[in-house]
């Protein structure tokens, strides 16, 4: 039977994530101890977000959640705790930008942008998605159903097959190139089980009362040429993905990964080794 192999938490979009034995499925994606995937943000001093594109060392910016904080570390830089208790409402906000989005969040105060700003060289903030706000991941690929997101690029999860990477990883070892770890793509569930790219062809995953529905190809950015141990630039691999994994489906970008919504089991448990039943489109 496929199975899960590895459930990642991302707290904050575009740092380290947390790999969990298991986790709760949200509609918002995975969840632990109340902490939800990318639901703190880096923005500059406009309010853009900030991402390992231009970023590199946030690779490097360690979250580790605990009851009611999340502790954060960076190489040479003393921990910063950061509360994860929901915050009362009158905390105050600023409009931030993702992408096309732009939407008011909690500001997480002075101590954090001072930490943030000297890690990463350059002023920011740090901030945390205001449960009054609305941002929803685009109704053209999710069949018109509105599907809530905290702070990823567009979607709740990221699913990626073990046999899709090991089908790359052949290639680049053909070529005399190292292989790659998973982590170079950041997804939030990793399978077995199933042939690669299969999660291209799958209409549904069902886990226990859990049933997840692949949406939209990830097309994918620079991002996995980044080092997720060091924070450095190494050798990209899109230039051998590209040789095979052009998608027209989204104006011929590049897709490694499928985006996951929830479709039923809000609040169950995700588990390590947990046996799950895809369901081919055709």
């Amino acid at each position: 039977m496929p199975t899960i192999t590895t459930l990642t938490l991302y707290p904050i979009k575009s740092c380290r994530g947390i790999d969990l034995q298991e986790a709760a499925v949200t509609a918002f994606g995975l969840s632990h101890l109340q902490v939800h995937d990318r639901e703190w943000m880096v923005v500059d001093s406009a309010g853009q977000f900030l991402s390992q594109r231009s970023h590199a060392a946030m690779a490097l910016i360690v979250p580790t959640v605990q009851a009611d904080t999340m502790l954060v570390q960076a190489p040479g830089m003393p921990p910063l705790t950061v509360p994860s208790t929901p915050l009362a409402p009158d905390t105050p906000t600023l409009a931030v930008t993702i992408w096309d989005d732009t939407v008011a969040a909690h500001d997480c105060g002075d101590q954090a942008t001072a930490w943030f700003s000297q890690v990463l060289g350059t002023a920011c903030r740090l901030v945390r998605f205001n449960p009054a706000a609305q941002r929803l991941a685009s109704k053209k690929w999710t069949n018109d159903i509105d599907v809530p997101t905290h702070f990823p690029d567009g979607y709740p999860m990221l699913l990626i097959s073990q046999g899709s990477l090991d089908d790359l990883n052949h290639k680049l070892q053909a070529q005399g190139r190292a292989a790659l770890p998973m982590n170079r793509f950041r997804p939030n569930i990793v399978i077995d089980g199933v042939d690669a790219f299969e999660e291209d062809f799958v209409a549904t995953i069902q886990a226990g009362n859990i049933s997840l529905q692949p949406v939209k190809p990830c097309a994918r950015c620079p991002m996995p040429s980044i080092d997720q141990a060091t924070g450095e630039y190494g050798p990209d691999p899109l230039d051998i993905l590209m040789t095979y994994r052009i998608n027209p489906r989204v104006n011929d970008g590049i897709t490694f990964g499928v985006n996951v919504i929830l479709l039923e089991g809000e609040g169950e448990i995700l588990r390590v080794g947990q046996e799950i039943e895809p369901e081919l489109a055709f």
